[in-house]
């Protein structure tokens, strides 16, 4: 796999490396059953077919099958709304906002219904041979070093400026943003996002 450049940060204006929740633009499934956003995309600019990494969020509101990923693997977490009874390869997992994020192949037969209602959930896609762990919990910056460090906040935290807010949901690029705002957002309840693969620092 070639070296790609990282995906583009964007953010609040004046804010580096911040992914703004407010700024996510959904757009329907082609089978009706949801939107889908994307967050951050690495390398920037790249589709379904040629990406390292992928990150969404998607409100799931009907039951129905999931898109297959040769060569992908996914790593999904509920993070508000309802729950799903998911059946990856014939196996069910029962998924809400409780349960700790769900590792599989993209290429495996999978299926949602929903038990509790429409959800809001948080998708990590890592082309082979790329890995990533996704943990859920109060946030401590992970150690240099990795392809990507990010973290999807689950609560509001402090800005670097008097008075500015990150907001629930925001996304920040912790290699990206400044140095300054990691430690604003030490033991925020996030999702912590780390990708690992063969481009590590040394």
């Amino acid at each position: 796999m070639r070296p790609r450049p990282r995906a583009a940060p964007a953010g609040h204006p004046g804010v580096r490396g911040v992914y703004p929740a407010a700024e996510r633009q959904f757009r329907p499934w082609k089978n009706g059953g949801g939107q889908t956003a994307e967050i951050a995309v690495s390398p920037a600019g790249a589709g379904f077919g040629d990406f390292d990494w992928r990150i969404s969020t998607a409100i799931v509101a009907t039951d129905g099958p999931f898109s297959c990923f040769p060569d992908v693997t996914r790593v999904l977490t509920v993070i508000e709304g309802g729950a799903m009874r998911l059946r990856v390869s014939g196996q069910v997992h029962l998924l809400d906002a409780a349960s700790p994020p769900l590792v599989f192949p993209g290429d495996a037969p999978c299926a949602a219904e929903l038990t509790a209602g429409p959800l809001l959930d948080f998708n990590v896609m890592i082309r082979q041979p790329l890995r990533a762990t996704v943990t859920r919990g109060p946030l401590a910056v992970p150690e240099p070093g990795a392809l990507a460090r990010l973290a999807l906040l689950l609560e509001p935290g402090a800005g670097l400026e008097p008075g500015a807010r990150l907001d629930r949901l925001d996304l920040v690029d912790l290699d990206a943003c400044a140095p300054a705002l990691l430690g604003k957002l030490s033991d925020l309840f996030a999702l912590t996002v780390v990708i690992h693969g063969e481009r590590e620092a040394a």
